[in-house]
Parts: C-alpha cells; structure tokens; sequence
C-alpha cells in the first residue's frame, strides 16, 4: 500500500517535472527567438545606415553633376549667341 502510495506520488512528481521541462524549454525557444529579433533588429539599423549614407553621397554627387550641367548650358547659350552675333556681322 505504502510502496503504491509512494510510488504514484513519484510517478505525479515526474510527470509534473516534465511538464516544467517542456515550458522551460518553450520559454526559453521564445526567448531565443526574441534574441535573434533584437540581433536581426541591429543588423538591420546597421544596413539601413550604411544604405541611407550611400544615397546621401549618391545625392551630393548628382547635385554637383546638376550644377556642372547648368554652368555647361549656360555657356552654350551664350556661345551660340556669340556665334549668331559674328555671323551677322559678316553677312
């Protein structure tokens, strides 16, 4: 009788024990998952960072580009002024 007793409260405590286990184990795959979230979060601040500062130099450049282009064009239209201008002349 005893040994029975004793042996159903063992056999409940196993059981109770393993079902601590398993949560355990589910707590701490969240909880690893959660870390892996956080670590990817960084990784992704990092990139977006390096990817912003790319298209922030990418910018200045074509602004630069924008202003040689203009300086070119004006001095194209004023050449081709000068050009109208000396052909008058000669005619």
């Amino acid at each position: 009788m005893i040994d029975d007793k004793v042996f159903e409260l063992l056999s409940k405590m196993f059981e109770e024990i393993q079902e601590i286990k398993g949560k355990m184990a589910d707590l701490e795959d969240r909880m690893a998952t959660k870390h892996d979230i956080v670590r990817l979060e960084n990784k992704m601040d990092e990139n977006f960072k390096a990817l912003y500062d790319g298209y922030q130099l990418t910018y200045e450049k074509v602004i630069v580009v924008e202003g040689k282009v203009d300086e070119i064009s004006r001095k194209v239209d004023r050449h081709d002024v000068e050009i109208r201008v000396i052909k008058g002349k000669r005619n």
